[in-house]
């Protein structure tokens, strides 16, 4: 009778779906556990970290001190050259990607309608996005100078000044702006590859309804590829907001110096001109050793950036849904 009852308690044996389920859960999560990891280590904890040592003193000797909101109230209140870094930042954020994603736009327009040569000509303007920061700024301060660069020559000999370019405090900001230009191949191949996915009878469709070449890039072109303009503009935002290796490299060669991190007098030259907000992070950070000053400056980068990639994704959201409702 014992056996009997203990045998009615038993709980059934699981399904077989439910055991081949549970076995594939095991399974994926086997394989996302490094990414989940790496998400961890490499995001999560650094992220924390640099929310809490902004509300500290820390200067990678002695042990952190709590100080409230002290390290913010210096940013908004009593840093005079912070307020110069986030002009010169928020100059490229609004030139910058401005001309990043209009410029990408137009050379991938350029390169869909070529008839001959479209992988090579494609090719040479992807190129310049591979080479190193570093390097591709050491060229250009070359380039560019003022004196004997070949830019000012080529210029010379059609009766143009070309200028002081990363030798002046007005025109360091374009020079880099130039060079943001030329190693934007990356953007122009993702747009690139969405001007060719537009259904061409759309364009059919509009040519008939008697639409010339502006009015189908205005009502077909730009509507079919919005979502990837979208994108270019948040990724170009982002890419202005953590301008750094560009602009601390200019500032040095032009001045003269190849020493980076260890003089500081160098760094934004001429006159603070290339001074971005990540360059002036990096000194307080590295060569002053304010790392919590340093870590809330990171913190408030992030949450700009998180804000206009918000704002962004919302808007276009609500272009889509406007879209699909018409």
């Amino acid at each position: 009778m014992a056996t009997t009852l203990s045998a009615r308690a038993a709980p059934p044996p699981a399904p077989a779906a439910a055991r081949t389920g549970a076995r594939r859960y095991r399974t994926a999560a086997m394989f996302m556990a490094p990414a989940g990891l790496g998400f961890l280590v490499f995001f999560a904890y650094p992220l924390v970290a640099t929310v809490y040592y902004s509300f500290t003193r820390y200067d990678l000797i002695n042990p952190p001190q709590f100080i409230g909101f002290d390290n913010y109230l210096r940013m908004f209140t009593s840093e005079p050259l912070i307020r110069t870094a986030a002009y010169n930042t928020l100059w490229l954020v609004v030139v910058l990607t401005l001309c990043r994603v209009a410029f990408a736009l137009g050379v991938a327009s350029v390169i869909s309608r070529l008839k001959a040569g479209v992988g090579l000509v494609r090719t040479l303007c992807y190129l310049p996005s591979l080479a190193p920061p570093a390097a591709a700024t050491l060229a250009f301060v070359f380039l560019f100078n003022s004196e004997f660069g070949p830019v000012n020559r080529f210029l010379k000999l059609v009766g143009i000044d070309g200028g002081l370019w990363f030798n002046s405090p007005t025109m360091s900001k374009p020079a880099l702006t130039l060079l943001a230009l030329w190693g934007s191949g990356e953007l122009m191949i993702i747009i690139l590859a969405a001007l060719l996915d537009v259904p061409p009878e759309q364009y059919e469709a509009a040519q008939l309804d008697g639409a010339g070449p502006i009015r189908r890039f205005w009502h077909v072109t730009l509507p079919s590829i919005s979502p990837v303009l979208t994108f270019g503009v948040i990724n170009s935002i982002i890419y202005a907001l953590q301008f750094f290796t560009q602009a601390i490299v200019a500032g040095s060669a032009a001045a003269g110096s190849a020493d980076v991190a260890g003089n500081s007098k160098y760094i934004g030259a001429p006159l603070n001109s290339t001074l971005t907000y990540p360059v002036w992070l990096y000194v307080q950070g590295f060569r002053y050793f304010n790392m919590g000053y340093a870590a809330a400056m990171a913190v408030l980068l992030f949450v700009v950036s998180a804000g206009f990639t918000w704002v962004l994704v919302r808007q276009l959201r609500r272009s889509s849904h406007q879209e699909e409702t018409v």
